[in-house]
């Protein structure tokens, strides 16, 4: 009889702020097959567990093994008081989609990416850019928590927990507001007036849409195809050749226009309530 089971490589890590870690390695009869790391969220704490680096060696795929070693980790992290675990799929690994789909896993969120070339895109007629004023900086990043707060609630985080993210992302992006530097904050206008807004940073090797909105009162007039155009014009102006961005499960719409716009999926978030 074949027993699949997880050994701890080393003592539970804990570091200052609380965060658990452990990596294990996954056995079958105390024969190592693969390896699994388990730790709590550095973004949502010690309620939500993630599930990190899980490998099974290529002669031991196709067994089951994986599985056991998901619903084992599991185990763990229900051990440590956890409430719900997640697990980062890539787009190119179908295989490991299957299977956290088969363990009861729901998306939550992909991460997409675009290769740019070296000629930036125009934007519609009438349409054009501006930054965004320290006086309308204060109700955007307000209602930009609210929105944030609201998307993870809709995907089963507590609120206080997701207020607690969405005030620390913006505090962590936002060190300085608009002076923050690798930050763009526009305001697209058409005809002169107002239709949404963008908030773009850069890193070294790309950029990444932080946060896109069409104001209310102008969707379905094709603004977001706009707005993503001026990504990429200020993407490609700051000499970056990709441009990232995360779309949350179900916004359809919006996973369409990116896909339109030649986006590709890279990895895709899931997440599991423990019972």
């Amino acid at each position: 009889m074949m027993t699949t089971t997880l050994r701890p490589t080393e003592p539970l890590q804990r570091d200052a702020g609380g965060a658990l870690s452990r990596h294990f390695q996954v056995c079958v009869n105390s024969r190592p097959v693969g390896a699994v790391r388990l730790s709590t969220h550095p973004d949502f704490g010690s309620a939500v567990a993630r599930i990190q680096d899980l490998r099974i060696e290529e002669p031991d795929r196709g067994r089951g093994r994986g599985a056991v070693a998901a619903l084992a980790a599991e185990e763990v992290a229900r051990g440590w008081g956890c409430r719900m675990v997640e697990i980062a799929v890539p787009a190119d690994a179908p295989a490991a989609l299957r299977l956290a789909t088969a363990l009861g896993y729901v998306p939550r969120n992909r991460g997409m990416r675009k290769h740019l070339g070296g000629t930036a895109p125009e934007l519609p007629p009438g349409t054009r850019s501006r930054p965004l004023t320290r006086d309308e900086y204060g109700s955007w990043r307000r209602h930009g928590i609210e929105g944030y707060v609201q998307n993870w609630v809709m995907r089963g985080v507590p609120e206080a927990e997701a207020l607690a993210k969405a005030e620390r992302d913006t505090d962590r992006f936002l060190p300085q507001g608009l002076a923050t530097p690798g930050t763009l904050i526009s305001v697209l206008e058409h005809d002169g007036a107002r239709v949404g807004t963008l908030w773009l940073g850069f890193t070294d090797e790309f950029a990444y849409v932080y946060d896109v909105e069409t104001d209310e009162a102008s969707r379905g007039r094709g603004h977001g195809r706009s707005l993503m155009l001026l990504a990429e014009q200020q993407a490609v102006a700051a000499g970056k050749r990709a441009l990232a961005l995360n779309v949350m499960a179900g916004n359809t719409r919006a996973e369409r226009l990116y896909e339109s716009l030649g986006y590709l999926p890279v990895s895709c978030t899931m997440y599991k309530n423990l019972i």
